[in-house]
C-alpha cells in the first residue's frame, strides 16, 4: 500500500503560507502558516496531523487487538496530543476511553498497551508515547 500527499509552501518560513493536498481529497489545498503551526492561527499543521493519523491508527489497532483476544468494542474514542520542544516531536500522548462488554480491566489495559506499541504509526515515531485509559460500561 502506498499514500501520498502534497505540501505547497510559498514565500519565508514566517510570513509565508502552504496548504496541503492528500490523495483521498480529504484534504484539499488545506492551509497552514507559521500562525496555524507555532501560534494559534486559521488552519491546521503538521503535528495536528500527526496527532490525528496516530488517534485514527491506534484506535483502529486496539480494535483488532481486542477482537484477536476474543472482545469486540462497541466504541473507541481516542485522544492524541503531539508535544514538540527544541525543533523535534518529544512525546506523543494517547488517551483513549473505550465501551468493551465482558473485558476486565486488567485485559483491557494490556490491550492497550499492545495496541500502543504495535500500531504503525507508533512503530514509525521516533519519541516518547505515553498512554492513558479508561473502560466503560
Amino acid at each position: 500500500m502506498k499514500r501520498k500527499a502534497t505540501a505547497v509552501w510559498n514565500g519565508p518560513g514566517k510570513t509565508g503560507k502552504g496548504n496541503l493536498t492528500t490523495q483521498s481529497g480529504v484534504l484539499n489545498t488545506a492551509q497552514y502558516s507559521f500562525g496555524s503551526r507555532f501560534e494559534e492561527g486559521i488552519g491546521t499543521n503538521p503535528e495536528e496531523l500527526i496527532a490525528a493519523a496516530h488517534a485514527g491508527c491506534f484506535s483502529m489497532k486496539l480494535s483488532f487487538v481486542l477482537g484477536a483476544a476474543g472482545f469486540e468494542p462497541t466504541s473507541i474514542e481516542t485522544e492524541c496530543g503531539i508535544t514538540m520542544e527544541n525543533g523535534a516531536i518529544s512525546n506523543s500522548h494517547l488517551k483513549v476511553a473505550a465501551v468493551v462488554t465482558g473485558i476486565g480491566a486488567e485485559a483491557f489495559t494490556k490491550c492497550v498497551e499492545e495496541a500502543a506499541t504495535t500500531c504503525p504509526i507508533s512503530k514509525s515515531l521516533n519519541t516518547n508515547i505515553t498512554h492513558e485509559s479508561t473502560l466503560n460500561a
